[in-house]
């Protein structure tokens, strides 16, 4: 599996690699030896996953509060 850059990936593709990671692991074909690269991977993704989230979230409060 190819590592992008996290931080040029977009959200989307985050997510999608993040569905890949977890299929293989739950496949047979899940090596133990990958198994901490894997689960590494995954916490680096679900970092910058969650970054994004609350950074959209902020954004939107922001605008929400110029409607008030």
């Amino acid at each position: 599996m190819e590592e992008k850059d996290i931080t040029k990936m977009t959200y989307s593709e985050a997510i999608d690699e993040l569905e890949r990671i977890v299929a293989e692991m739950q496949s047979d074909r899940c090596s133990i030896d990958n198994l901490s690269r894997y689960t590494s991977r995954s916490l680096e993704l679900l970092k910058a996953c969650k970054a994004r989230l609350t950074k959209t979230d902020e954004e939107l409060k922001k605008i929400l509060e110029q409607i008030d």
